[in-house]
């Protein structure tokens, strides 16, 4: 019989790989070779990102330009970017497959539930849908792709490996955070946007191999682009005054918390909208996109760049807060549109640039209301860019990161710091959701930071409860309870009328407390009289969801109710659920 070539190619490999597997070598040693080349590889793969960008420009833009008359090529804007918005959505559906292709959410879906498994060709196609959205002249983000990118090639590396999925999920951190780097020229900022909103945990096996390849692809990627901040500026902004970090920067931070909330809500909002129109599919691109283009022509170009950032510090301490405030809703109204009508691309970016034009706005007012002070506008403009980012996307450690790299200006971290914490603070008050959580629960799925939490968030109490738990009869005299006191591990107790509906539940705190006043109590009261209140769960419900609710009362068990008739059906307690998730981490492993 004789072989294919793919064949053969597959034994060869599955023969490299039995061998590096049969090094025995150490987990630091592996995790840190493989964050090695996932790094050069993410700088590569940002460099031929922003290729296709120039590419996508050269072919919707600069090409009409060269070839139609320049005061009659103002029209044709908004229909070059609606001709981009359905290439775009072609490639994303034609070439990448059934979906949307993969997000920031997916990545931290993957991440916490299937092992940081990510498709590959729904991530290269999203990348390419997004270089052609940000160079026909839409408004999203570069840093969603480039992370989707630096992730999926973590995936491919160590499904290819035949990593275990605690190493694969770490594999995807990495490329996260070499996307990150190289897009930004923001190592610090790389490394903790993966470990923030990635992983959700700064476990000290993650920290070495994310931060080797944030720091490799920033290294690469001065190869291509040079060692400089994304924003250099001429002079340190910092603040003039001490009193403006305690007066004028906390206010900024309630102002940034609010103009991301309106972002979220919008963004959402617009998603729903979209969602009502009966509109056929394929034209859907071409409406959004001219509306994307005339909101672009209408701003004078200023809305959009053509590929990394569209922000322009200077332009942000010079123009009228009005403007400034009009470009902020604009960017907003211009993003969501432009990412649920066909295009493709991310919403850190596009944060930027909100917290930018929001914070200039009102470093211009406060410059207008105190010409005495010598405000400086532009040092507004970059701690609201980090306030917006940090409250829109819930990372206020990338917040603060992202804008300090971004500059090199030391001088701005005190306000950033405060600012960006205020910010937050007040976005979380007045919207739950971040733009990132926003996503996913949308889809019914819930992502809780932090490794403990995601295994007990997909875990269901049916898994880990007790069908058969000792129960006490409403009825029960003082005698019959103080049975319960013998030798058993049970020290909560169901108490269930006839029909089995729960009653209360009865602890071995109150049988204690019987067994020393029974005598006087023994003809007066029943198991019905002594019953405390429950709190009970359901078996679909997750066993996260289970520990809350044990934690409201310091329960150490719950009752497991059938929601649909009231009867109970088991018990579920703390030894139950750690003894599942002991065999969920070992599965794992």
């Amino acid at each position: 019989m004789v072989r294919g070539p793919t064949a053969a190619v597959g034994e060869i490999w599955s023969a490299v790989v039995a061998w590096f597997n049969g090094l025995e070598l150490s987990e630091n040693a592996v995790l840190i070779g493989f964050a090695v080349a996932i790094g050069a590889l993410g700088a590569l793969g940002v460099v031929s990102f922003y290729a296709l960008i120039d590419l996508a420009y050269t072919a919707f833009y600069r090409w009409p330009t060269e070839r139609l008359p320049r005061p009659g090529f103002a029209p044709y804007r908004p229909l070059l970017t609606a001709a981009g918005f359905a290439t775009a959505w072609w490639i994303v559906r034609r070439v990448g497959g059934k979906g949307d292709g993969p997000t920031i959410p997916d990545v931290q879906l993957a991440v916490a539930r299937r092992g940081g498994d990510l498709p590959s060709r729904p991530a290269l196609s999203r990348t390419a849908a997004s270089a052609v959205t940000l160079g026909c002249g839409g408004s999203a983000g570069s840093e969603g792709p480039v992370a989707v990118l630096g992730s999926a090639l973590g995936s491919i590396l160590g499904k290819a490996f035949g990593f275990k999925g605690s190493r694969v999920k770490v594999l995807v951190g990495a490329g996260a955070a070499a996307g990150i780097s190289a897009a930004f020229n923001a190592p610090l900022t790389g490394a903790f946007f993966a470990l923030e909103e990635i992983l959700g945990s700064f476990a000290v096996s993650a920290f070495p191999p994310v931060v080797v390849a944030s720091v490799v692809a920033a290294v690469v990627s001065h190869a291509f682009f040079g060692n400089h901040p994304a924003f250099p500026i001429p002079m340190e902004y910092g603040y003039a005054l001490k009193r403006e970090v305690f007066l004028f920067y906390p206010l900024l931070g309630v102002l940034a918390g609010c103009a991301a909330v309106l972002f979220i809500r919008v963004y959402f909002g617009t998603e729903a909208l979209v969602r009502r129109l009966r509109v056929p599919p394929a034209l859907l691109p071409w409406i959004g996109g001219a509306l994307v283009g005339t909101l672009v022509l209408a701003s004078g170009g200023t809305l959009v760049g053509h590929g990394h950032l569209s922000v322009q510090l200077e332009v942000f301490g010079r123009m009228a807060w009005t403007a400034l405030a009009l470009l902020a809703v604009g960017k907003i109204v211009a993003t969501a549109l432009t990412l649920h009508t066909g295009g493709s691309g991310g919403v850190f970016t596009p944060s930027l640039y909100v917290g930018a034009a929001t914070g200039g706005a009102f470093g211009v007012i406060l410059s207008h209301l105190f010409p005495e002070l010598g405000l400086r506008p532009e040092a507004y403009a970059l701690v609201g860019m980090g306030a917006v980012v940090a409250a829109a996307t819930d990372a206020p450690i990338t917040g603060i990161l992202i804008v300090f790299e971004m500059t090199n200006d030391y001088a701005i971290m005190l306000p950033l710091m405060l600012t960006t914490v205020v910010g937050y603070v007040i976005a979380r008050r007045l919207e739950p959701d971040s733009l990132y959580s926003g996503m996913l629960r949308r889809r019914g799925e819930r992502i809780e930071h932090g490794a403990d939490r995601d295994v007990l968030a997909r875990l269901r109490v049916a898994e880990a409860y007790d069908p058969n738990p000792q129960v006490i009869g409403q009825a029960a005299t003082v005698s019959q309870l103080l049975e319960h006191l013998g030798p058993g591990d049970q020290t909560e107790f169901p108490v269930v009328d006839d029909a089995l509906h729960l009653v209360g539940i009865i602890t071995i705190g109150d049988l204690g407390r019987l067994a020393r006043d029974h005598r006087d109590l023994a003809h007066v009261l029943v198991a019905a009289d002594i019953a405390g209140p429950a709190e009970s769960i359901a078996l679909d419900d997750s066993l996260l969801e289970a520990v809350r609710r044990m934690g409201v009362r310091g329960a150490a068990s719950l009752p497991v109710v059938d929601p649909a008739t009231g009867r109970l059906v088991g018990l579920v307690s703390r030894a139950h659920i750690f003894a599942l998730y002991e065999r969920a981490i070992a599965g794992e492993g």
